[in-house]
């Protein structure tokens, strides 16, 4: 047991001082810590899910020695002026809650921005303002199957005061650090505070929207011209249509959940004064507004259209399983008359027409396919075959 002891001692000799430490401090040391001003305390380790944290003022990044914590940052920007531009990925409760607490955000939107999966909204609280955006990113694919992922869908929260703006990320897509590196290099434009980056955020995301609405615009036509072009049944298999369509359509549907909802948070910020959102910027807001109503009718057309391309589909469909049972029904009445006469002379009588003669047989048989060909050559005429 000695043994077992002196070996714990010598592994984790660190954890066994800082136990004794903690236990039983000196006087003289609690008198120190008493009297030590807070703001020069060691700041907290920063959270993980912090990306970047950045001290912008007169519209330049200030440059400091290390990265501060979102908590130094705030302490600074208040005391030396400008703003603070915090960007996190998928925090988590535990991560968020000392952010949250030192900028005074509301636990409603805090709720919101760590539990993700919002619809594009526009809140405004006492001191902040928390916007929703859905980012979209278009999928590659070399061709479309009915189970092809065509739309990925994240979020952007952001929670903008007169201070600071702090964007909150969900998804593997729609990074920002392209968009702070050219917003650093137009001072000007950042010098108008975070509701410059709030605009340029939302600018980011619909112009997302654009590119993806015109890659899904190629999907569409390359169904349609498919779907309407001559003798494509005999290279794809019956209902691989139906399926492509389907799947596009709930794409299309992902896609509309992601920009209908946003049309009216971007008319509200640009048509309302806004004490957090400077009166300069927000007449930019009703370009981006106009951007997002464009998309919307894009979407909406998609939507419509697919509806077409697929009823269109399904008609096809259902007039080539016509076309089948009309060929089979003709060749069903053509094999008729060798079956009936088959049938009649496979009776066991012994007065049957022509059964002494010479030339019976070939004469019921010839009899028999002249009657075949007319029939066949009647139902052709008539488009059965």
């Amino acid at each position: 047991m000695s043994m077992i002891r002196d070996l714990r001692a010598a592994v984790r000799p660190s954890q066994r001082v800082a136990r004794s430490v903690r236990v039983r401090p000196s006087r003289r040391g609690a008198a120190a810590l008493a009297h030590l001003d807070p703001a020069v305390l060691p700041a907290p380790p920063v959270p993980s899910a912090v990306v970047d944290c950045g001290i912008y003022r007169d519209g330049r990044r200030v440059v400091l020695d290390s990265a501060p914590t979102p908590q130094e940052a705030m302490r600074t920007a208040r005391r030396d002026g400008g703003f603070v531009w915090i960007g996190l990925h998928e925090p988590t409760q535990d991560e968020f809650a000392g952010i949250a607490a030192e900028f005074g955000l509301h636990p409603l939107a805090v709720e919101d921005a760590v539990s993700a999966h919002q619809r594009p909204k526009l809140e405004r609280y006492d001191d902040s303002l928390f916007t929703v955006y859905k980012t979209v990113h278009y999928v590659e694919h070399d061709c479309l199957t009915p189970d092809s992922e065509v739309i990925e869908t994240g979020e952007i929260m952001c929670f903008t005061g007169r201070d600071f703006l702090i964007t909150v990320r969900h998804g593997d897509k729609g990074s920002l650090r392209s968009l702070r590196r050219r917003l650093e290099e137009d001072p000007e434009l950042l010098a108008k505070g975070p509701s410059a980056v709030l605009h340029a955020i939302a600018d980011h995301v619909v112009d997302g929207y654009l590119a993806v609405a015109d890659a899904v615009q190629d999907d569409i036509d390359d169904v349609e011209t498919e779907v309407f072009s001559p003798g494509r049944r005999g290279s794809a298999p019956r209902g691989t249509d139906a399926g492509r369509i389907y799947q596009l359509k709930r794409e299309v549907l992902e896609f509309k959940r992601a920009v209908a909802p946003l049309l009216r948070p971007m008319q509200l910020l640009s048509e309302r004064p806004m004490r957090l959102i400077d009166p300069d910027i927000q007449k930019y807001f009703r370009d981006v507004a106009d951007h997002v109503a464009r998309v919307q009718e894009q979407v909406i057309g998609f939507d419509e259209l697919l509806n077409s391309i697929l009823q269109a589909n399904l008609a096809q469909a259902s007039v080539a399983q016509n076309e089948d049972m009309r060929k089979i029904t003709s060749w069903a009445a053509i094999i008729a008359v060798p079956t009936m006469v088959c049938g009649v002379y496979g009776m066991n009588f012994e007065h049957m027409p022509e059964l002494g003669w010479k030339y019976g047989y070939p004469v019921v048989m010839g009899f028999t396919v002249i009657v075949c060909l007319g029939i066949h050559r009647s139902l052709k005429r008539n488009g059965w075959l």
